[in-house]
Formats: structure tokens, C-alpha cells, sequence
């Protein structure tokens, strides 16, 4: 099934993702893809609208990001986010300055003119909105009008109702912009006229289909990780194609307290999925050591997955394909805004680390959704929430969660605090607003007092964050009463 289709042209925004996952939230699939990307790649994505991010660079730069005017001759609805907005009003020959005022955080805006962009927004009321820009609109193109200001009379909006072109100053992906949703929702329905038929009803039977197609009843082997991803995946495959599944579940000692047993017992008791455990602790303790960089530890260690599976595989009978977890942020984050090699924010032991002589084929359902999609999945496909709503657990697990170097000790340690930390906070029942917690091994021993005697101990830190999308997060707001108990909790 070929769904509408929105573009995203990437022009560097910390908020990229966050502008994608807002469409998808509003039942339209998207894709985000670098600004310079060509115009026949464009043309055979065939979209019906394409949004510009926004950027840190200025249009005075003189290695600014370009933009293709070839994009205003599809004929399709286009929306400039921030500098978004400001390429394309230069492009078309509007005027741009330096802001005498920088507007940075909580900004107003007032929509001044009646617009589709601006449907169920009160016009001429301010209404609170995020901005970050240091450049400014002082005229726009030719058959632009202004149809809102910010509170210091800032350019803020701009319409070419004629062409459908549209821009703002601010950040509508963001929730501190109270009517971004309602803009964003009018950009795909009002002016691009979008049905809206991305769910993940939908995306499940297509998914298995797809799935049914790749494989032609060959066999799988997935690596289980016990993680969200993972699991959703494994369910997700089984229900495609049954008994040809194989799960691997590597035990490689990085892992929570109990998460090997209990990764064993959901799935060949509950779902009666084929699972094959691999102790590798050792083999991950021997190649982590003395290896204290965190890039260098998530390296090693999606290194030894691979040849984990790679080596089980060959144990198993004509296995021919490598199920992986990659979402679309994994494949984003591995990728810099200029298309080139990666700005990398950091690397996925799940894309882009494969060895060459791995001679399986890869099946990757799960690449075109965000976290928040497959949690949905998860729940389409019948997964307990406790299990689809758990904290995210990343592959390096315990690895990055060392500072310095690795050891079996270390390990033990660390394990145990984070399982007092975490059943603290589902006794407290606070667990659900928290979006991630766990417990971070310091370098470090400090000298205290327990009893009559001295200790000399290893110093932990806890942490805890809100957010809904893992792009932007603020601290989870402990009350001291609950720190006091946790501190003075013992292995039990």
C-alpha cells in the first residue's frame, strides 16, 4: 500500500525529529531527508507537501544551506519552519536582515490575517509560541503576505495562499508552541488535503505482508535483546511467519537484574516463540577491557553481538535472513544533516556496523517508525503495557552506564543499585512519569561512616528524566523524602 507522503527537508534543527513525529502523530506518514537531496529523488518520493526545517545557520553564511528552486515547480504545498522560512524568502527575493532583536524562548505570536494555516487559531490574540532565530524577514517575496507578528513586531508568518507557500518564524513541533499541533494539523488538512491513513493497524498487515514477501518462508534469526524494540519485533515476526522465527537472546552480562530469566519466561512460555540463549558474559568482559571511551565501548560491543549471532547462525540449520530492531531515529542519528558521514550523536550497534562477510540478508520492519510507533504497535499486537511501556534500555546497557573501565564486579554492583532504584520508584508509583531512570557507576570511591566503622565505597549517580519524544527531557522532580529512602536502601 503506498501511503500520502509528507517531505521534510533537514537544514540541521535539534527538532527535526520532533517535527517528523508530530505529522505521524497526526495519522500522515513522513520521511526526513537532507535538504540537498536531489529533485528527482524528490519527485520519485512523490509527496504531497514538504516541510523546511528549521537550522542553525544564517542565510548570511557563506556555506548556508542551499535550497533547489526546482521544489516551487511541483506544484505542491510547501511550509518553511524558522530558517525554513528564511531560505525560502531569499530564494524568491525577499528582503532578510540581522534581528536588532534576538528572540530566543518564550515568544507571542499574533496571527494578524486570516489564513488555512491559521484555522481554529484566534487571530489578532497573542498566543504563546518557542523561538530561536538571530535572522529576520524586513519584506517578503513578491506575492507573500504577512499574516502574523511576534510581540516585538517581528515578521512571524508568511503566506503565498496563490502558490501554497508558507512560512513561520517559530517552532510548532514544539510543545511550548500551544498551537503548533493545531498548524501543523492545518498544513496537512487544509492545505494539502490529506486523508490521514498512517495507523499502525494498518502498518501491521502491511508490515507482515512485506515480511511474508522478503523471506519466501526461508528462515529468521532475530537477536532478542528483551528491550521494547526487540520484543515488539519478535511478536511481529512470529505472527508473519511462525515456527520459521529463531530468537537469539545473548546474555552478555551487561543486562538488569533478572532480565535473563525473565526474557526466557515471556517468550517461550507466553508467546511459545523459538528462543536460543547465548552466555557470551565472558566473551564481552574479555573485549571491553581497559576500554573506558563510551563511542569505543558501543563499538565493541555491537561487534561481539554480531559475531555472537554470526556464530550461532552457523550452529542453526539455513538460517537466511538477520532480524534487526533499527527505528527511524537509529537510522536518522547515524546520518548528518549534509548526507554525508555521520555527525554522529552516537553510534547503533544495529546500523551501519555490519561486517562485510555476514551472509545475511536483513529484515528491518521496524525502520520507518518512531519509538512512541512501535510502543503503538506493541499494544496492536496484543504485548502487555507493562512490557511495551518499560523504560528503553539501550544495547550497550550496563557498558555505558560504567564510567571508566569494565569489570564483572563492577558490573554486580551496578545491577543491584539500579534494581533498588527502579523498584523504589514503582513502589512509589511514580514509574509511568518517568520516561527513563537508571543508575550511573562513578569512577570514584568515597570515605563514610556506617556504624562505628569507615567505609571506602563506590559513588553512584541516579537519573531520572520526563520527556515524550527522547529529544528534549528536564530532570524528574524527586521529592527528598523518596532520595532519603533510596540512599539508605541495601542490597537485599
Amino acid at each position: 500500500m503506498s501511503h500520502e507522503k509528507i517531505l521534510i527537508l533537514d537544514y540541521g534543527s535539534q527538532y527535526n525529529q520532533l517535527i517528523a513525529r508530530r505529522v505521524r502523530e497526526l495519522n500522515v506518514y513522513c520521511e526526513l531527508h537532507p535538504f540537498n537531496i536531489s529533485i528527482e529523488k524528490i519527485k520519485a518520493l512523490n509527496p504531497k507537501g514538504i516541510i523546511l526545517s528549521g537550522g542553525p545557520s544564517s542565510v548570511f553564511d557563506e556555506d548556508a544551506p542551499d535550497l533547489d528552486m526546482s521544489i516551487f515547480d511541483l506544484n505542491i504545498p510547501v511550509l518553511g519552519i524558522c530558517y525554513g522560512m528564511q531560505i525560502l524568502t531569499k530564494k524568491l527575493n525577499g528582503e532578510i536582515s540581522k534581528a536588532k532583536t534576538r528572540e530566543y524562548g518564550y515568544a507571542e505570536l499574533i496571527p494578524s490575517k486570516d489564513s488555512p494555516l491559521f484555522n481554529e487559531i484566534p487571530l489578532n490574540q497573542n498566543t504563546q509560541v518557542w523561538m530561536s532565530h538571530g535572522d529576520s524577514i524586513e519584506t517578503p517575496a513578491e506575492g507573500f503576505d504577512v499574516i502574523g507578528l511576534s510581540q516585538n513586531g517581528i515578521v512571524s508568518a508568511i503566506a503565498n495562499e496563490n502558490k501554497q507557500i508558507y512560512g513561520v518564524q517559530f517552532h510548532p513541533e514544539v510543545q511550548h508552541s500551544l498551537c503548533g499541533k493545531t498548524l501543523i494539523k492545518n498544513f496537512l488538512y487544509e492545505i494539502c488535503q490529506l486523508k490521514g491513513d498512517w495507523t499502525m493497524a494498518n502498518f501491521r498487515q502491511e508490515a507482515i505482508k512485506k515480511i511474508r514477501e522478503q523471506t519466501k518462508n526461508q528462515k529468521v534469526m532475530l537477536g532478542l535483546s528483551g528491550g521494547v524494540d526487540s520484543s515488539v519485533l519478535a511478536v511481529l515476526l512470529h505472527e508473519a511467519i511462525g515456527d520459521k522465527l529463531t530468537c537469539i537472546f545473548v546474555d552478555n552480562g551487561l543486562l538488569r537484574k533478572d532480565e535473563a530469566g525473565q526474557v526466557m519466561e515471556l517468550f517461550t512460555n507466553s508467546y511459545d516463540i523459538k528462543v536460543e540463549k547465548v552466555d557470551a558474559e565472558k566473551d564481552f568482559l574479555d573485549k571491553l577491557a581497559g576500554i573506558t571511551d563510551p563511542e569505543d565501548k558501543r563499538k565493541c560491543i555491537g561487534e561481539v553481538f554480531i559475531r555472537c549471532f554470526e556464530k550461532k547462525a552457523r550452529s542453526l540449520n539455513n538460517i537466511n535472513f538477520l532480524a534487526q530492531g533499527t527505528i527511524y531515529p537509529d537510522v536518522i542519528e547515524s546520518s548528518s544533516f549534509k548526507g554525508g558521514p555521520s555527525q554522529t550523536i552516537k553510534s547503533h550497534h544495529n546500523v551501519g556496523g555490519l561486517p562485510d562477510d555476514l551472509n545475511l540478508e536483513l529484515v528491518e520492519p521496524l525502520r520507518e517508525l518512531f519509538k512512541d510507533e512501535v510502543r503503538a504497535l506493541g499494544l496492536e499486537l496484543g504485548l502487555p503495557k507493562d512490557m511495551v511501556y518499560r523504560h528503553p534500555f539501550p544495547g550497550p546497557g550496563l557498558g555505558v552506564r560504567i564510567l571508566g573501565d569494565i569489570t564483572k564486579e563492577k558490573c554486580d554492583k551496578l545491577r543491584e543499585a539500579d534494581a533498588i532504584f527502579i523498584k523504589e520508584i514503582r513502589e512509589a508509583g511514580i514509574y509511568d512519569e518517568i520516561a527513563q531512570a537508571f543508575v550511573v557507576l562513578l569512577p570514584v570511591k568515597s570515605v563514610g561512616v556506617m556504624g562505628d566503622g569507615r567505609t571506602y565505597e563506590n559513588v553512584v549517580a541516579l537519573r531520572a528524566v520526563q520527556t515524550t519524544d527522547f529529544m528534549t527531557a528536564t530532570i524528574y522532580p524527586f521529592k527528598y523524602d523518596f532520595l532519603n529512602k533510596v540512599s539508605n536502601k541495601q542490597y537485599e
